[in-house]
C-alpha cells in the first residue's frame, strides 16, 4: 500500500512538473509556450526582465480576455471577417508548401559553384528510341572506350574520337561556364570534377554525354560592355578579311582620337541586335559568349578602356568595357543571396526539392495505397477515358475502377473515378499535356492530390502556419470588438468627452508650441526652391499646386517638440527656417513661423478632442476589462512564471 502511494505521488509529482499551464480565464488555458512565443516575438532589451514579463502577461492576459468575448458574440462568424481570413490565409499559404531545408540545399550549392569557373570539353554520342540494340550496344562501347582513352590522360581528342569507333561521337569545346550556364543535370557531372578529370559516360534522355575540365579559375564575375561588330560571314573569309581588318583600324583610330563609341556602333556596328542599343550587349558572366570573345572582354583592367580590334568566327570587334560586378563572396550578402535565390527558384533544379517536399507531405498525411486496383487497370481505363471524351465526367458507372478507393491519407480517399476525371483534364488541355506516360501522371495524381489535401489542412500539420492564421483571426476579431465596445462608444459620445474634457482642463494643455506651414519636399533642391518662392511673397498653396506633387505642405498649430525641423523659440512671426534634410531618405522640409506661443497655453475642447478620445478610451477600457475579468476569471500559475525567469 506504501509503495503504491509513493507511486501515486511520484506520478502526481511528475504530471506538475510537466504542467505548462501559465494561467486560465474562464475554463481555457494558456500555456507557456503560447505567451513565451508571443513575448519573444515582442520583446526588447529590458534591464529588469521580471518586470517586463508581468507587464507583457498583464497585456496578453487583456487580449486573450478581448478575444474570447469577441468568440462569445459569434463575431468571428462575420462574412467579411471569414473573407478576411481566407485572403489572408491564400496570400500566406504558398509560404508554407516548400521544403525549406531542401531550398537551402541548392543555394547553398549554387553559392558555392558561383565562386569559380570551369573549362569544359564535351564529348557527346547521340541516341534515340528508334536504333536498333547492335547499334545501342557499339555506340556505348564506343563511347566506353573514348572514356578509357580520356581517364588515362590522353590529350590528342581527334585521334582518340576516331579510335573509339563510332562517328556519332562529336568533341565540342563548351568554353568557361558558371552555375546555370548549363542544365542542371550536366552541371552536377561537371562541377564534381576536379581540374583534369574525365566524367564517367552520363546517359541523359538524347545519348551518351562525357566531360572533362581542362581549366578553373576564380568566378569572373558580370560584365557589361559595349561592341562594334564588323561581321565576316563564314564563306567569304578569305576575300573579305584583311579589308575588314583595315575598317576595324580605322573605327579604332577614330575612337582612339575621342569619337563617341555610341555613334560609331550605330553607324557601322553588324550587330543587328545592339547597335540600335548604342552597341550595348546585355550583361554577361561565364559561357554567355565564346571564349575568344569573352577573353579578350576579360583583359580590360577599367570602365570606359576600349579593345583594340580582335577576330572571331564572326568577325572584327571593338569592345567598350562599360561596367564590371565581381561574385561576391561573402555567404552572408543579402543582395547577392537573394539574386541566387531567385535564379534557383526559377531553375529546373527547384524540381528537387519539390520531389523532396512531396515526399515529405505525404509521409505526414500518411498517404498510400490501398490495393484495390492494379495499376495495369488504372492505365488502361485512362486511355479508355480518352479514347471515349463522350463520356460525361462524374458518370460513376461506366468504368469498373470508378467508386474504388485507390489511395487514402489523413481523412481523404480518393476513387478510381477522382484518377480518370483528372487524365480527361490534364490530356485534354494541350497547354498542360507534354505526352507524358500513364506511369507519369499517376505519379503528378498522386503529388498533387495529396498537396492539396495538405494544403486545405495546413493547420494541422504546420504549427507555424496555425500560429500565424489564429493570430491574424484575433486580431481580426479583437479590432471587430474594440470598435464595437471602445472606440466607436468613445469617439461618438461627445457629451462623455466634454465632460471628462472639463473635468481633467490642467491635463489639455499646450507645451511651446506655434502656428506653422509646414513644407515637405521630394529633395533639398525642390526644397530650396519652392523656399526661395515663398520668401518672395507666393501664396504656400499655390506653389504646392504647381509643383507636381513634389511638394506637401499643412498648416496649423503644433508643439515645438512635433515638428521635424527645429525652430528657435525666439524666432520671430514670418520667420522661414532653412531647409532640413532627412539622412534616411533624401527628403527635405523648412517651416514659415506665423506666431509662436509660451509653454502652458489651455487648450480648446476641439483643439484637445484628439486626446480627450484617447484618454476616454482607456476609461472605457479598463472598465470593460473588469467587467471580463468577472465572466472570464483569470488565475496565474505563479510557478511557471517564476520558470520565466531562469
Amino acid at each position: 500500500m506504501k509503495k503504491f502511494y509513493l507511486l501515486f505521488v511520484l506520478v502526481l509529482g511528475a504530471a506538475a512538473a510537466f504542467s505548462q499551464t501559465l494561467f486560465t480565464y474562464g475554463n481555457k488555458a494558456v500555456d507557456k509556450e503560447e505567451f513565451l512565443r508571443a513575448y519573444n516575438k515582442n520583446k526588447t532589451p529590458v534591464a529588469d526582465k521580471e518586470k517586463a514579463l508581468r507587464e507583457y502577461l498583464d497585456l496578453y492576459v487583456k487580449f486573450k480576455l478581448k478575444v474570447n468575448a469577441a468568440i462569445d458574440m459569434k463575431l468571428d462568424t462575420l462574412p467579411q471577417l471569414q473573407y478576411d481570413a481566407q485572403s489572408f490565409r491564400t496570400q500566406i499559404e504558398d509560404s508554407y508548401l516548400n521544403n525549406e531545408k531542401a531550398l537551402d540545399g541548392l543555394l547553398a550549392e549554387a553559392f558555392d559553384r558561383s565562386q569559380k569557373d570551369l573549362h569544359v570539353l564535351h564529348f557527346f554520342a547521340a541516341t534515340n528510341n528508334s536504333l536498333k540494340p547492335e547499334d545501342t550496344a557499339k555506340i556505348y562501347k564506343a563511347v566506353s572506350t573514348l572514356y578509357s582513352s580520356l581517364n588515362s590522360g590522353k590529350t590528342d581528342y581527334e585521334k582518340l574520337v576516331e579510335a573509339a569507333g563510332a562517328e556519332s561521337i562529336k568533341q565540342s569545346d563548351i568554353g568557361f561556364i558558371t552555375v546555370f550556364s548549363l542544365p542542371y543535370e550536366y552541371e552536377n557531372v561537371i562541377y564534381g570534377l576536379g581540374k583534369n578529370q574525365v566524367s564517367k559516360p552520363y546517359r541523359s534522355k538524347n545519348g551518351w554525354h562525357i566531360f572533362k575540365v581542362i581549366d578553373e579559375r576564380a568566378a569572373v564575375g558580370k560584365w557589361k560592355v559595349s561592341q562594334i561588330l564588323l561581321a565576316m560571314p563564314p564563306e567569304q573569309q578569305d576575300v573579305s578579311k584583311l579589308l575588314l581588318q583595315k575598317r576595324a583600324d580605322s573605327i579604332y583610330q577614330l575612337l582612339q582620337k575621342g569619337m563617341d563609341f555610341a555613334l560609331m556602333a550605330r553607324q557601322f556596328s553588324d550587330d543587328k541586335l545592339s547597335y540600335g542599343n548604342n552597341g550595348e550587349l546585355p550583361e554577361f558572366g561565364s559561357g554567355r559568349y565564346q571564349t575568344s570573345f569573352e577573353n579578350e572582354v576579360f583583359k580590360l583592367s577599367r570602365d570606359g578602356e576600349i579593345s583594340k580590334p580582335f577576330l572571331t568566327e564572326y568577325g572584327y570587334h571593338i569592345v567598350k568595357r562599360l561596367s564590371h560586378s565581381a561574385v561576391s563572396t561573402d555567404r552572408n550578402d543579402p543582395a547577392y543571396i537573394f539574386e541566387l535565390k531567385q535564379k534557383v527558384q526559377q531553375d529546373p533544379r527547384i524540381n528537387v526539392a519539390k520531389e523532396l517536399f512531396v515526399k515529405e507531405v505525404q509521409k505526414q498525411v500518411s498517404f498510400k495505397k490501398t490495393g484495390a486496383v492494379s495499376d495495369q487497370d488504372l492505365f488502361r481505363y485512362a486511355d479508355s477515358v480518352i479514347a471515349n471524351l463522350a463520356v460525361e465526367k462524374g458518370n460513376t458507372d461506366v468504368y469498373p475502377i470508378s467508386n474504388k478507393i485507390i489511395y487514402g491519407f489523413g481523412k481523404a480517399k480518393i476513387s478510381g473515378q477522382e484518377w480518370l476525371d483528372f487524365v480527361k483534364r490534364y490530356k485534354g488541355n494541350p497547354e498542360l499535356y507534354r505526352n507524358e506516360s500513364n506511369a507519369a501522371l499517376l505519379e503528378k495524381f498522386a503529388a498533387t492530390t495529396s498537396l492539396e489535401y495538405y494544403k486545405k489542412h495546413l493547420e494541422d500539420y504546420n504549427t507555424e502556419f496555425r500560429y500565424q492564421m489564429q493570430e491574424f483571426k484575433d486580431g481580426n476579431v479583437l479590432f471587430e470588438i474594440m470598435e464595437r465596445n471602445v472606440w466607436g462608444n468613445a469617439a461618438a459620445d461627445t457629451a462623455a468627452l466634454l465632460k471628462h474634457y472639463n473635468t481633467n482642463k490642467n491635463k489639455y494643455l499646450w507645451a511651446s508650441s506655434a502656428d506653422i506651414i509646414l513644407f515637405n519636399c521630394f529633395n533639398k533642391t525642390i526644397a530650396e526652391g519652392a523656399r526661395e518662392s515663398l520668401k518672395s511673397g507666393k501664396d504656400w498653396k499655390k506653389i504646392v499646386e504647381e509643383s507636381n506633387n513634389s511638394i506637401q505642405a499643412d498648416s496649423g498649430r503644433f508643439e515645438l517638440s512635433q515638428i521635424p525641423v527645429t525652430i528657435d523659440p525666439k524666432l520671430a512671426a514670418g520667420s522661414i527656417t532653412e531647409v532640413a534634410t532627412n539622412q534616411q531618405d533624401g527628403s527635405a522640409g523648412f517651416v514659415k513661423v506665423v506666431k509662436q506661443y509660451d509653454d502652458g497655453a489651455q487648450r480648446t475642447f476641439d483643439e484637445a478632442r484628439g486626446l480627450v478620445i484617447n484618454d476616454y478610451q482607456n476609461i472605457l477600457e479598463e472598465k470593460w476589462i473588469e467587467e471580463l475579468k468577472k465572466k472570464y476569471p483569470v488565475k496565474v500559475n505563479e510557478a511557471v512564471f517564476q520558470s520565466l525567469l531562469k
